[in-house]
């Protein structure tokens, strides 16, 4: 007996219920489930990873060490990290990508499956953390040859990351539009659908009928 067997005959549900289960949490003229785990945990393993590289970058930002790994641009990293654009703000850029990057990965982590259609206002601040993110990495890219004149591999690697993430984050958060799309097609409340999921708009429309 496989474990859906066991959850199944624990919870009572027949395996039409897990398939039918399985089917709705798939957005209609898809072929899979944007917010399953295979598709989230990934991302939220990246964004650990780049939360790990970043706060690396910080810490050299802040005085805690003295220098940071650089196998193929000599001081590249150290022109770059110490660089007036990096510091621009009152906190180190870097330390800024960490927070960043551990919010992405909360985001990617928080919710089940099917929360594009469940819970679609976190999909779209999981999509609203995770693009600017990776915008802001392409700029500071661009900026390293052009202003510096230098690179900085960590800084590149954490830039690769934050781009990774926009394509999947993207899905679900297409979803989750679509879905608030065919609410407003609808008539069903779109406000309503995008704090409570799929079927509390059109509760929501029935009730003010009635009323």
């Amino acid at each position: 007996m496989n474990a859906g067997a066991i959850s199944r005959w624990l919870t009572g549900r027949s395996a039409e219920d897990d398939a039918a289960a399985d089917a709705a949490r798939v957005p209609p003229g898809w072929s899979y489930d944007p917010s399953s785990w295979s598709e989230r945990i990934p991302l939220a393993m990246l964004a650990i990873l780049g939360m790990c590289i970043a706060g690396y970058l910080a810490s050299y930002q802040l005085g805690i060490i003295k220098g940071v790994f650089e196998p193929f641009f000599g001081d590249g990293s150290q022109r770059v990290l110490d660089s007036p654009l990096s510091r621009a703000l009152p906190v180190p850029d870097a330390l800024l990508g960490a927070l960043a990057y551990a919010a992405d990965a909360s985001g990617g982590l928080v919710g089940g499956r099917g929360r594009w259609r469940r819970h679609p206002w976190i999909v779209l601040a999981f999509g609203f953390a995770v693009a600017p993110l990776g915008a802001v990495s392409i700029l500071l890219v661009v900026a390293q040859p052009l202003l510096f004149h230098a690179f900085c591999t960590l800084c590149l690697a954490s830039a690769l990351i934050s781009v990774l993430l926009i394509g999947p984050a993207m899905d679900e958060v297409l979803a989750s539009l679509q879905l608030l799309r065919r609410a407003a097609t609808r008539g069903d409340s779109v406000w309503q659908t995008l704090w409570h999921g799929e079927g509390a708009g059109a509760a929501h429309r029935l009730h003010a009928v009635e009323a």
